[in-house]
């Protein structure tokens, strides 16, 4: 039977009171800015999946695990299976060893969706079906996007619906100081024609409108390609992008070529960036955001993904002391809002009856709300209550995420490892330091011609 019978809205709210004690279920219904509807309308259809298991295993390790085993624990009140998530730094191998050896988990959890391509070439991975391909197309910001990206070739290399994406982070995002803005009379850009001019003004007043840096040790290079990736994104079509990152079209196409000089705008324009084109090529990127926060400031914008305030001076508040603006579309493209950025994807490994519910559970706005409202969680779902993030700032994120027209992954992670973590960065590297896009461009093509 289920746990707690739950049938109807009715045994939801009679369960409240145990959950809001348990530690485990630390959300009571009508707490919190949840959808509590769409998790009683779950509980009332789900079968009763009493004595089934369901396992899950992924990158996950501590906070986030935690934070999904809580999500878990409503879906075992909710289904009365029992589930259980493994997160191990060595996912990425693991799950290659298990799926080889015909002991996958029910569902793995791909960090990023190359893996779980190859998985689902070799007939590893059991498609999720056409329901489950409209319901993201109709329920996902830019559906149509995360469609592309959880739909891989199979073993007979027909296109299938495979993965749905859980826990997103963006990278289209400018760092700035409200209180440097203020006192010299800027307004937080809307269109990338605008930013530009924001650069041009900044440098007019004698000041610098940028910090960019691109170390970061065996790494060094790879802030450069975030720069480009978003820049595609901005003046080509998310076509042209995928053939891209798949070499359909040569890293030295024109295209390609023009996008690296747009970054080239912004890093090597004399005035434009701290320390100039040196400075950009040996400033640690952890170290990059730094002259934001000097007296008189150094740089009055960084543009880098949601993580870096973890390396903003102690103490730094987010959301008053710094805080961030959507890296802008150019209005003259009519490309709207794309967005850049990564996330993680589920993929069904070992179909059960319990595998099915979780699913359909993850399809519930409450699934994505639960998870929200402990942090470190953003989401495309478009039926969420963004009052369920806790601060402001993750609220903020979420919405530019919800407002995204195109979302496209990290171009480099999805190359060859020896172009997107090699040739790739180097060549960023080799043209804040003086080689032309175009050499540049042509030798990462080069590097990518050899691996064939």
């Amino acid at each position: 039977m289920k746990r707690n019978l739950f049938s109807s809205a009715a045994a939801l709210a009679l369960m409240a009171g145990a959950a809001h004690a348990d530690a485990h279920m630390p959300f009571a219904e009508g707490e919190g800015a949840f959808n509590w509807d769409s998790y009683a309308a779950f509980a009332d259809a789900a079968p009763d999946l009493s004595g089934q298991t369901l396992t899950i295993s992924g990158p996950w390790l501590s906070p986030e695990a935690d934070r999904f085993d809580i999500l878990l624990n409503y879906f075992e009140a909710a289904t009365g299976a029992e589930a259980s998530y493994t997160g191990s730094d060595s996912f990425e191998q693991q799950i290659v060893i298990d799926a080889e050896a015909g002991s996958p988990p029910n569902i793995a959890v791909f960090p990023q969706p190359g893996l779980a391509a190859v998985l689902a070439g070799n007939g590893q991975l059991a498609p999720l079906g056409d329901e489950m391909e409209a319901w993201v197309t109709d329920n996902y910001a830019a559906g149509s996007s995360w469609v592309d990206l959880g739909t891989y070739a199979n073993a007979e290399g027909e296109d299938e619906f495979y993965g749905i994406f859980f826990n997103v982070n963006l990278k289209s995002l400018v760092w700035y100081v409200p209180e440097n803005f203020e006192d010299a009379g800027y307004e937080v850009p809307g269109t990338m024609e605008e930013l530009i001019a924001l650069s041009e003004q900044i440098v007019a007043d004698g000041e610098t409108p940028w910090c960019i840096g691109l170390g970061s040790g065996a790494a060094t290079g790879w802030p450069a390609t975030d720069w480009v990736e978003d820049i595609m994104l901005r003046t080509q079509s998310p076509e042209v992008y995928d053939q891209w990152v798949a070499n359909e079209i040569p890293f030295n196409d024109p295209r390609v070529v023009n996008a690296i000089e747009t970054f080239g705008t912004f890093a090597l324009t004399e005035g434009w960036a701290q320390g100039g084109g040196g400075a950009v090529a040996t400033t640690d990127f952890r170290d990059s955001p730094t002259g934001l926060f000097a007296s008189p400031p150094g740089c009055y914008m960084h543009r880098q993904a949601s993580f870096i305030p973890a390396f903003f001076p102690e103490g730094t508040e987010v959301g008053v002391d710094a805080d961030f603006f959507y890296f802008p579309s150019f209005e003259g493209e009519d490309l709207g809002n794309p967005v850049l950025g990564g996330g993680t994807v589920m993929a069904v490994t070992d179909p059960s009856d319990a595998t099915a519910a979780f699913m359909a559970f993850l399809q519930t706005p409450f699934a994505h709300e639960i998870m929200m409202a402990q942090g470190g969680f953003l989401t495309p779902h478009s039926g969420v209550n963004l009052e369920a993030y806790p601060t402001a700032v993750e609220a903020g994120q979420g919405e530019i995420l919800l407002g995204a027209t195109t979302f496209r992954f990290d171009g480099s992670d999805l190359m060859p490892a020896a172009v997107g973590a090699g040739s790739f960065w180097t060549g960023m590297v080799d043209y804040v330091g003086g080689a032309s896009a175009e050499d540049v461009a042509t030798s990462i093509q080069e590097s990518w011609q050899a691996l064939q």
